[in-house]
């Protein structure tokens, strides 16, 4: 039975060597100046045709216009290879490697594709490319390959299932919309993958209004970007759903070309600076449902969590969202933010376990400077100015938002509050301590708000004044379970509050 078993392995191992082929068999040239496209694409064809199996690219360079993976091939880049794409962006169809519409196939091998794209920089009119596109397939895998100098996005998922990205590698910083990946899928696991990129780094895209993105999770990543790292929207038509994201540090960029930011935002510190590091963006009429995000540490960002609901092109539904065990250092004006528009609310968010390192700087201007609406317009941490009201965190039209056991801490002094509500409901902020700010201004603003509980507050410091209350739409804001005892002025209520607006409950004050 041995004997049988053995033989019956060396016979299937034969007859799956059998279909492997290596490109040097079929022409390829690995000078990197002879255009090797029909080589690559007749070991594939070859390699489908029989049944599957691998795809050999060895060691060298080799120059191509768009190759086509098909189902059942493993296309596998060696170690010290490289797949080029020319410089005829006419003569590709959305990619370096294209999958379109195919099933059970992958890209591997410890190899390089690199797409030229320096050679199409955007906003030069003309088509451009990806490196990878996967589009309408199933059951993909793509492990260990390095993707640089894209002309796009660099590796673009639309609508496919079932796929697998693995120990990637992405460097491209050619053109101003080199996002990292670009998921618009289903049933997808991101692991162990470095992205540094210009743009968008880890992007969720829904672009086909009757396609549910969902059912997607990424983990144990590096990523660094100009614009936002872990992003959902724009193009969220039909949205997003069951999604987790852990385990992943945000650093910022190795390169500034096109972005500047410094010289662009007034009070951004640094030009290689993450935007957002964590942007959930719905914009255009979709849904965000059941998203969980844990485990993130951020350096070197303008904004740590931004969260929009919007209306560019039509109103949506965010809500469900956990954000968990965050530490984030930023270098901008602008704080964290959520927030939804007149009459449509962010809904049933939770952020827990965090502990923001605020850049400060902020004066009593920027602390009672008015937020416009800006319902329409493209979704960035700027849209609203250059600075916040609050230095940690803003929340606008909010319903149902728990925030609890959070650290504040300022890195340069700030006039702005730490917290500012408006127009917020069902809210809970408990088990937080936060630096003081300075001019006289309260730690904590609370404006037209309903059912909002304070509790577990620490002082670290002695602190002049805790919470303002204003509006006459403002109703039952509870104060319970704090230590005031350091705070000399607690609550400040303005004349157009109802009388009994706030109320204490088992407060510990200085005797």
């Amino acid at each position: 039975m041995k004997n049988y078993l053995i033989i019956l392995f060396c016979l299937v191992s034969v007859l799956t060597s059998a279909n492997d082929v290596n490109i040097l068999h079929f022409g390829a040239v690995p000078d990197g100046k002879t255009l090797t496209t029909k080589a690559i694409q007749d070991a594939i064809d070859r390699c489908n045709a029989t049944g599957g199996g691998t795809v050999t690219v060895p060691s060298g360079t080799y120059l191509t216009n768009t190759i086509f993976l098909k189902s059942n091939v493993n296309l596998c880049i060696e170690r010290g290879a490289t797949i080029l794409g020319s410089t005829d962006p006419t003569a590709f169809k959305e990619a370096v490697v294209f999958a379109d519409s195919i099933e059970n196939a992958a890209i591997t091998g410890f190899g390089v594709i690199n797409g030229q794209g320096s050679k199409q920089f955007y906003p030069k009119s003309g088509p451009r490319h990806h490196n990878i596109m996967l589009y309408k397939s199933k059951n993909i895998t793509v492990k260990d390959v390095t993707l640089i100098n894209s002309s796009n996005w660099v590796f673009r998922i639309r609508e496919s299932e079932w796929v697998m990205v693995q120990g990637i590698r992405i460097y491209s910083f050619t053109n101003e919309n080199n996002d990292g990946i670009d998921i618009d899928g289903k049933n997808i696991t991101i692991t162990d993958c470095i992205i540094d990129c210009d743009d968008d780094a880890l992007c969720f895209k829904s672009h086909n209004p009757d396609y549910l993105v969902e059912n997607v999770t990424i983990s144990n990543c590096i990523v660094a970007s100009n614009c936002n790292a872990l992003k959902f929207g724009t193009k969220g038509f039909c949205g997003f759903k069951n999604i987790s994201i852990s385990n992943c540090v945000i650093r910022r960029p190795s390169e500034a070309v096109h972005r500047r930011w410094a010289e662009l935002v007034k009070g951004v510190s640094n030009d290689t600076t993450v935007i957002s590091g964590i942007a959930l963006e719905i914009v255009d009429g979709g849904l965000m449902d059941q998203v969980t995000i844990s485990n993130i540490t951020m350096t070197g960002i303008q904004t740590p969590i931004f969260i929009k609901l919007g209306n560019r092109n039509g109103i949506g539904t965010l809500k469900n969202v956990v954000i968990s065990n965050i530490t984030a250092s930023n270098e901008s004006l602008m704080c964290s933010s959520i927030t939804g528009i007149p009459g449509t609310y962010v809904e049933n968010v939770i952020i827990k376990d965090v502990i923001f390192n605020c850049k400060g700087t902020g004066t009593k201007i920027e602390a009672e400077k008015p937020v416009p609406e800006v319902e329409g317009e493209y979704p960035e941490n700027r849209m609203f100015g250059y600075s916040m009201p609050a230095y940690g965190l803003y929340t606008r039209h909010v319903k149902n938002l728990m925030f609890e056991n959070f650290r504040f801490n300022l890195l340069e002094p700030d006039a702005r509050p730490a917290i500012v509500l408006d127009d917020c409901h069902n809210i809970r902020i408990s088990n937080f301590s936060a630096d003081q700010p300075t001019d006289n201004k309260h730690l904590v603003r609370v404006i037209q708000s309903s059912n909002v509980t304070i509790s577990g507050y620490h002082a670290t410091e002695s602190i002049a004044k805790f919470l303002k209350v204003e509006g006459a739409n403002t109703a039952n804001i509870k104060l319970t379970g704090n230590d005031f005892s350091q705070v000399k002025e607690v609550v400040n209520v303005s004349k157009e509050c109802k009388a009994g607006v706030v109320k204490e409950m088992g407060n510990f004050r200085k005797p």
